[in-house]
């Protein structure tokens, strides 16, 4: 690969008063009374205003068998977003790689490069983005252990698929996948400069060694693990080794903020989200609840334990709040990035939180694009 373009690709450039770029992490979180086909047309939303605004990149994520997230198959709504979107970078947050055949992935996301030269991610997680069994069915295995296990080799066989670059002799040597390298090596055959820069993503340390050791970009969970956030990227820098894909250790960290016009709707909004966390953490996985629903729900002390303290990693409240907040995150850890997940019951709220956002920090209207 070519360093600079790859580095390029990975390092982003702050906008307006942010002091490093902002990115969007999408769910595509259904509401109660609402559709996935609703969240999906938000998340076009939220794509063009994100786009039109100046954050970095856009990034959705995998998960399995809960109602409440559309976000089963990445590739299927990035290839969506790159056919309304025009510059922002578009990336996995992550793709679950022990879930499935890392040719299948290269070939996805080779597609997805020639779709949208230039500005695909590839983030890949070890978890497998749902329970057990649900993992089992993807897998077509009960070992679900060895999957994770054996994501380093599975990581290098991706790698040599999306390089193109199996050495002589290997099994795989004469299995290329389409689109990627080999077009060039086709007679009269011209292929893109460019490959999806591969992201580690990880919510403790096993990730953030792997990515230092490698010298990739590594993007952390601060989202839901909170407190690894910090010795994950201690961890993350300590072992970074230059490599041709980055010379220094460049971190994002994925938040969970929700901006709104006045603090006590954020307050509400929030509530509800956090329901609907209580509810998947209690293998009660359903829609997103609405406001009224949650402020009526009677929390056990147990829950009202657990609201309190999910909550306490929401940066909510009024623009300036949540500015102040973010600020304050990124200072405390040194992330490089701040991807931002807006979790609520409606997308017009979610929408609202990255225009406040935005507005906040002073970033740019770009032209040519309407949200």
């Amino acid at each position: 690969m070519d360093e600079t373009a790859e580095t390029g690709e990975i390092r982003g450039t702050a906008q307006g008063t942010a002091p490093v770029p902002l990115s969007v992490l999408d769910l595509v979180t259904v509401g109660a009374g609402r559709t996935a086909t609703d969240a999906l047309r938000t998340s076009v939303h939220i794509a063009r205003l994100a786009e039109s605004r100046g954050f970095h990149r856009y990034w959705v994520a995998e998960h399995h068998s809960m109602p409440g997230v559309a976000s089963s198959s990445p590739a299927v709504i990035l290839a969506h977003l790159a056919a309304h979107t025009d510059r922002i970078r578009l990336g996995s947050g992550g793709v679950m790689l022990p879930n499935h055949a890392p040719l299948v992935i290269a070939e996805q996301f080779g597609t997805l490069e020639a779709m949208a030269p230039g500005r695909v991610d590839l983030g890949l997680g070890r978890a497998p983005g749902t329970d057990g069994a649900t993992a089992a069915a993807l897998r077509r295995t009960e070992r679900l252990n060895e999957g994770a296990d054996d994501f380093p080799e599975q990581l290098a066989e991706l790698t040599r698929f999306l390089d193109d670059d199996f050495p002589d002799g290997h099994p795989y040597a004469r299995i290329h996948a389409v689109p990627g390298p080999v077009q060039s090596t086709s007679p009269g055959g011209v292929q893109s400069p460019h490959r999806p820069p591969i992201w580690l993503l990880g919510s403790s340390g096993f990730s953030a060694r792997l990515a230092g050791v490698l010298g990739l970009p590594f993007a952390f969970a601060h989202h839901f693990s909170a407190q690894n956030t910090v010795p994950a990227l201690d961890l993350y820098r300590e072992s970074f080794r230059p490599s041709a894909v980055l010379d220094a250790p460049y971190a994002l960290i994925g938040v969970s903020a929700l901006a709104t016009d006045d603090e006590r709707e954020a307050r509400r909004q929030v509530l509800a989200a956090a329901l609907n966390m209580v509810r998947l953490r209690t293998g009660r996985p359903g829609l997103v609840p609405t406001p009224e629903e949650a402020e009526a729900y009677e929390f056990s002390p147990m829950e009202r334990e657990f609201i309190d303290s999910w909550n306490a990693n929401v940066i909510h409240g009024t623009a300036d709040e949540v500015r102040t907040g973010l600020d304050d995150l990124q200072k405390r850890t040194g992330a490089d990035e701040l991807m931002i997940t807006g979790n609520a019951h409606s997308g017009d709220v979610r929408l609202r939180s990255y225009e406040l956002i935005a507005d906040a920090y002073g970033l740019p209207k770009v032209q040519g694009t309407e949200a």
